[in-house]
């Protein structure tokens, strides 16, 4: 057994402030109201750590990078149908994970791209509402409400879900590698790189987000997101 570095410090970083980012989404929004304010923020903190993620995609740590964990379809439908016996499948996101920290990633981003141009006609509309028809806005502020949000809850589930499986019947803790970063892996594979240099080139790269994030929301409109 070896102990690599496999998730490198800014992307836990990223992994854990979209998770509590994306529940304040939720509460905020069930809530309302005043709270609608807080709402927006997240909204804006949600799209820089996603712009962060997109760049850190291409140019992050070795298991972070989409060329290494985004899988063909027929190595997926391999590894479900359990053909895949190579132990480096497993080591950073599997194939079948691979394919849900996609679609939990595109969900949030046309979570939050529908809720810049959303608009419930009363108190609250998107920094682009006024850029769109109202037709447009109308039929992107019903994905934000009735559709993206269900499929957010869905896909957060499945993933907890999967958590829990691993933990329960497969007997590892997934949530400790998420925080240390290392795992005991069975064959030799490549580690990631987390120096305090791809952490600085990190910490440029959010920052790139932050001021993007903070442009869309100078933008203007009723309440900002």
């Amino acid at each position: 057994m070896y102990t690599i570095r496999v998730w490198d410090l800014p992307l836990r970083l990223f992994h854990w402030f979209l998770a509590l980012f994306i529940v304040t989404s939720i509460v905020t929004g069930l809530v309302g109201g005043n709270a609608m304010q807080y709402h927006y923020w997240s909204g804006y903190a949600i799209l820089a750590l996603l712009v962060f993620r997109l760049l850190w995609g291409f140019v992050g740590g070795h298991h972070a990078r989409f060329v290494n964990f985004v899988r063909h379809p027929r190595t997926i439908i391999a590894y479900v149908r359990g053909q895949l016996t190579d132990p480096a499948h497993g080591v950073g996101h599997n194939p079948l994970g691979s394919l849900s920290v996609l679609a939990l990633l595109l969900a949030a981003a046309m979570q939050v791209g529908s809720g810049l141009f959303a608009n419930d006609q009363i108190f609250n509309a998107g920094p682009l509402a006024n850029d769109v028809s109202d037709r447009t806005s109308a039929i992107l502020t019903f994905y934000h409400t009735t559709i993206g949000q269900p499929l957010i809850y869905g896909l957060v589930g499945l993933h907890v879900a999967a958590i829990l499986y691993y933990a329960v019947v497969r007997r590892k803790n997934l949530v400790a590698a998420m925080i240390t970063g290392d795992k005991l892996v069975e064959v030799p594979v490549p580690a990631t790189r987390d120096t305090a240099l791809m952490r600085l080139l990190a910490a440029v790269l959010l920052a790139l987000g932050v001021a993007l994030a903070w442009w869309v929301s100078s933008l203007g409109a009723v309440g900002g997101y």
